[in-house]
């Protein structure tokens, strides 16, 4: 039977191991499993059970609720709820960049690099940080109504810290999905390479586990060298220096007066909502 980690004492998140697989699963789907600070933190901290504890040899990254993420909590981040030291110091460009250096790009690539086996189980919508923490895992299994979309270019950031696209599929493809801002589904991510596998909605979770069992029979240090020696593959074809690239240009594009003036008419909608809803293709409204 799952055991609950004595020390896991969050309310974002839920940790759990059953045998050689631990589970961490994002728990505020009353909104879509928004990242917000306290989210990120207990995230973070998860993984460091999950690594401190010799019996997990593989860690699933899961959600609760109808959605995978909707990405950043916005709210957090432009006033709609109580600030935090982080939205305080998001007051000066140096501030910015530190508080997405450090929570964003810093944490995210953490679990890439994470020495264990990693697996996303995505369902429903997986949105800008929403599909840059799914593509942190080693394998991503969606289910069938899985949607991936990144459309923060219509809202004048340059993507999100980072940008992991032309990395999961081809190039152009990568700049039609981001330029467009279209919904790829679960088929399509999986027909680009983005994605491992695609099952029904209800079998997500039995597949993943199923799948965890697997990987958990290679023996751990075997499993962890191999792991490093494909992420160091791909480093040595760019892909940290192309994500250390896009994080400065990501930061230089929040300070245009581009940005700037979205910001500040953002500031003065009522909620979250109305500006998202500026955003929105008029076919899908």
């Amino acid at each position: 039977m799952p055991t609950l980690a004595a020390m896991a004492d969050f309310s974002t998140v839920l940790y759990e191991v059953d045998g050689p697989v631990a589970t961490i699963t994002m728990d505020r789907p009353q909104v879509a499993n928004a990242q917000d600070t306290q989210m990120i933190d207990e995230l973070d901290a998860a993984f460091d059970i999950a690594d401190a504890d010799d019996d997990v040899r593989v860690v699933v990254l899961a959600a609760n609720g109808k959605h995978f993420s909707a990405g950043h909590d916005l709210k957090a981040l432009v006033g709609d709820v109580e600030p935090d030291k982080w939205r305080l110091m998001r007051d000066t460009p140096e501030g910015k960049w530190h508080h997405e250096k450090v929570m964003y790009f810093d944490r995210c690539l953490k679990i890439r690099d994470f020495r264990k086996p990693t697996i996303a189980a995505v369902q429903g919508k997986c949105v800008a940080a929403g599909v840059m923490l799914a593509c942190m895992a080693d394998i991503i299994v969606a289910s069938d109504d899985a949607a991936f979309q990144n459309p923060v270019l219509r809202m004048t950031g340059a993507a999100v810290e980072i940008l992991v696209e032309p990395w999961e599929m081809p190039a152009r493809k990568a700049k039609e999905f981001l330029l467009t801002a279209e919904t790829i589904s679960a088929a399509e991510a999986e027909r680009l390479g983005m994605v491992n596998r695609v099952v029904p909605r209800d079998e997500l979770a039995p597949t993943v586990r199923e799948l965890a069992e697997k990987i958990a029979l290679v023996p751990p240090a075997t499993a962890q060298v191999v792991k490093r020696s494909i992420n160091k593959t791909l480093d040595l074809q760019g892909q940290r220096d192309a994500w250390d690239y896009h994080f400065q240009a990501h930061h230089w594009m929040h300070n245009t007066a581009t940005a700037l003036g979205a910001l500040e008419q953002r500031m003065q909608k009522g909620s979250m909502k109305e500006v998202f809803a500026e955003h929105r293709d008029p076919q899908s409204q």
